[in-house]
C-alpha cells in the first residue's frame, strides 16, 4: 500500500500540474477578454476605411472632389490623401502636406508602396482614373512587410510547437524535481512525526533548509520519552513502596476475621479491609503489566498452547467461587479438533479472567457467562458474552474504534473496571490479535477476540 509520505507528495504534484492547467487556462481567458474589449472599443475599425473612402471620390463636371461624408472619414483619421494618374501626376489632393511632392515617377510609386513615403506611412487603393493614397502622422502608424519563403513556414511552425512542448516539459519536470527535493526533506520530519505519536525513540538530522524543524521534533521527541519514563519510573518506585504496608494490612485483616473472640461487627469490618487490600493489590499488578506492556518492557514467553484447555482453567477458577446469581458455559464450535496458538499463557490467561471478572462487575445482580470458542478461517477465537445489561451505543463505537482505553467506566457513573479492558487491549495487541465489541441480544455484551494460529 501506499504510505502517507507518498500519499501526501503525490497529491503535491497532482495538485502543482491543476495550478499549471489553471495558469493556461487564465491567460487564455485573459487574451480572450483582451480581444473581445478591443473589438468593443474600436480597435477592429482602427484600420482606414479606404476602399469606402474611394467609393465618396466622384468625378463632377469632369473634376474629382470628395463628399462631406469623406472628409469626415478623412479628418478623423487625421490623414490627407491625393489621386495619382498613370502618369504619376497628382490629380486630386486633400490635406497633401507642402514638402511632398506633386508628381512622382514610376520608382517612386515603387518605393511608397512598401508602405512609407518619407516618414508618412501609407495605404495605396487602385482605382480606375489612378491610384489613390492616404498618408498619415509619422508614428500613428506601423507597416511591416514580411517576404518569408514557403519552404521555412512549416519549419518555422513545428519549430515553434516544439519550443512550447519543450517549455511545458521542462516546467514540469522543474516543479516535480522541485517536489522530489522537498520529499527529501519532508521524509525524515513526517516520520519522526509518526514515531512521535507512536511514543517511539527517533532522531532526525539538524541541518538542511528545515534543520530548525528537526531540531524542535528531536526536542519534543526527548521531552516526552523523558516524561513518559518519569512516569514508568514513579509507578515502579510507588509499586514497590506500597508492597510491604499492604502485605501488613492485609495480614492483620485476615487476622482480625478469622478471629471469632472478636465481635461480628469488627470482623465485618475487617472483610471489608481485606476485599479492598485485595482489590488495591490487583490494581497495583494491574498497573505494572499495563506500563510493562505499553513500554515492551515485559518479554512475552511464547509456546503452544491449547486454546480449550486454557478457557476450561480459566472457567474453572471462577466457578469454584462464583455467587449463585451468576453461570457460566463453555462452548467448543469444535468439540474434536485440537486448537493451538502460539502465545503468553499467562498473559492469555489473565485476558480471559479479566473479561470474565468484568462481566461479573458490571451486573452485580447476575448473568448468564458463556466462553466460545473455535476457529474461524486462519485464526483461533474467544467470544465470552453475558446476558447483563450490556453497554452505550457510543461506549462500543469508542471501544471499537482501537482507542487507548484509560478506564471502562461509563459516562452514568456506573461501575469502574480500572485497566481490565486496557490490558486486554494489549495484550490482544502483543499478540497481533483482533478485539470486537458486539451487542448480545436481547441485552447484554459479547467481546471476540481473534488470535493467529499456530
Amino acid at each position: 500500500m501506499m504510505n502517507a509520505v507518498e500519499r501526501f507528495f503525490r497529491r503535491y504534484i497532482f495538485s502543482t500540474i491543476g495550478i499549471i492547467a489553471l495558469f493556461f487556462a487564465v491567460n487564455l481567458l485573459l487574451v480572450g477578454m483582451f480581444f473581445i474589449i478591443a473589438y468593443l472599443n474600436g480597435v477592429a475599425d482602427s484600420n482606414f476605411p479606404i476602399e469606402d473612402f474611394s467609393n465618396h471620390i466622384v468625378v463632377e463636371d469632369g473634376k474629382l472632389s470628395a463628399d462631406t461624408q469623406a472628409l469626415e472619414i478623412l479628418h478623423h483619421a487625421d490623414a490627407w490623401a491625393m489621386i495619382l494618374n498613370d502618369g504619376g501626376t497628382v490629380i486630386w489632393e486633400d490635406g497633401l502636406p507642402e514638402e511632398l511632392p506633386r508628381s512622382y515617377t514610376a520608382t517612386d510609386i515603387a518605393m511608397f508602396s512598401r508602405w512609407y513615403l518619407d516618414d508618412y506611412p501609407v495605404n495605396i487603393w487602385k482605382r480606375s482614373d489612378g491610384l489613390l493614397v492616404i498618408g498619415f502622422v509619422p508614428g500613428s502608424v506601423l507597416n511591416h512587410y514580411i517576404s518569408t519563403n514557403t519552404a521555412y513556414v512549416w519549419p518555422l511552425c513545428i519549430g515553434i510547437g516544439i519550443a512550447f512542448i519543450i517549455n511545458i516539459l521542462l516546467m514540469v519536470y522543474l516543479f516535480v524535481r522541485n517536489a522530489h527535493r522537498v520529499e527529501k526533506s519532508m521524509e525524515p520530519i513526517l516520520n519522526g512525526i509518526q514515531s512521535l505519536s507512536q511514543g517511539k525513540e527517533f532522531h532526525l538530522e539538524e541541518k538542511g533548509e528545515l534543520a530548525e524543524i528537526n531540531a524542535g521534533l528531536n526536542r519534543a521527541g526527548e521531552y516526552l520519552i523523558k516524561k513518559d519514563n518519569t512516569r514508568a519510573e514513579w509507578i515502579r518506585g510507588i509499586s514497590h513502596d506500597i508492597r510491604t504496608p499492604l502485605s501488613i494490612i492485609f495480614g492483620y485483616a485476615c487476622e482480625i476475621e478469622d478471629n471469632s473472640n472478636l465481635p461480628l461487627s469488627t470482623r465485618k469490618q475487617a472483610t471489608a479491609i481485606r476485599q479492598k487490600s485485595e482489590k488495591l493489590r490487583a490494581l497495583i499488578t494491574d498497573l505494572n503489566l499495563t506500563t510493562k506492556l505499553e513500554y515492551s518492557m515485559y518479554a512475552l514467553k511464547k509456546k503452544t498452547i491449547n486454546a480449550v484447555e486454557l478457557t476450561r482453567q480459566v472457567a474453572s477458577e471462577f466457578l469454584n467461587e462464583l455467587p449463585e446469581q451468576y453461570e457460566i458455559e463453555i462452548i467448543e464450535d469444535s468439540p474434536d479438533k485440537p486448537i493451538f496458538l502460539n502465545g503468553d499463557d499467562s498473559l492469555l490467561y489473565r485476558m480471559l479472567s479479566n473479561l470474565i471478572g468484568n462481566s461479573i462487575v458490571h451486573n452485580p445482580n447476575g448473568c448468564k457467562i458463556t466462553l466460545c470458542v473455535g476457529v474461524d478461517v486462519d485464526s483461533c477465537y474467544f467470544e465470552i458474552s453475558d446476558t447483563g445489561c450490556g453497554i452505550s451505543d457510543s461506549r462500543m463505537a469508542l471501544l471499537n474504534s482501537g482507542v487507548s482505553i484509560s478506564s471502562t467506566q461509563e459516562e452514568n457513573n456506573g461501575a469502574d473496571h480500572g485497566l481490565g479492558h486496557k490490558i486486554v487491549q494489549q495484550i490482544v495487541k502483543a499478540h497481533h490479535g483482533k478485539l470486537h465489541f458486539l451487542k448480545n441480544p436481547p441485552h447484554g455484551l459479547t467481546i471476540k477476540i481473534s488470535l493467529p494460529l499456530k
